[in-house]
């Protein structure tokens, strides 16, 4: 069975910097894409930036220069280097990632989300 655990939420200052992580686990033939999303109280989830397999990435407007995407395919983990952190980034952020399970079809597996919180 896929998993997907995302640590690295917690409370930091404007203009500090925290590092999400998700790895996934499970009987895994490959992994596609890789991303982070976010959601803020009364918003609507939303793109924060995206790997694809062969390194191309892609980043919302608002974070873009701020945080950077990256991935550790030997140890099937995804990263998000959040810097110069602002109030208006607090939210859950969620993993998903793109799997090809063993004997099975690709499929979108989402994390249970990891809370940022950035105080002014």
């Amino acid at each position: 069975q896929v998993q997907l655990v995302e640590s690295g939420g917690g409370l930091v200052q404007a203009g500090g910097s925290l590092r999400l992580s998700c790895g996934v686990s499970g009987s895994i033939s490959s992994i596609n894409a890789m991303g982070w999303y976010r959601q803020a109280p009364g918003n609507q989830r939303e793109l924060v930036a995206r790997i694809t397999s062969g390194g191309t990435t892609n980043y919302a407007k608002s974070v873009k220069g701020r945080f950077t995407i990256s991935r550790d395919n030997a140890r099937n983990t995804v990263y998000l280097q959040m810097n110069s952190l602002k109030p208006e980034d607090t939210a859950v952020y969620y993993c998903n990632v793109g799997v090809v399970p063993d004997f099975r079809p690709p499929t979108d597996y989402w994390g249970k989300g990891t809370l940022v919180t950035v105080s002014s």
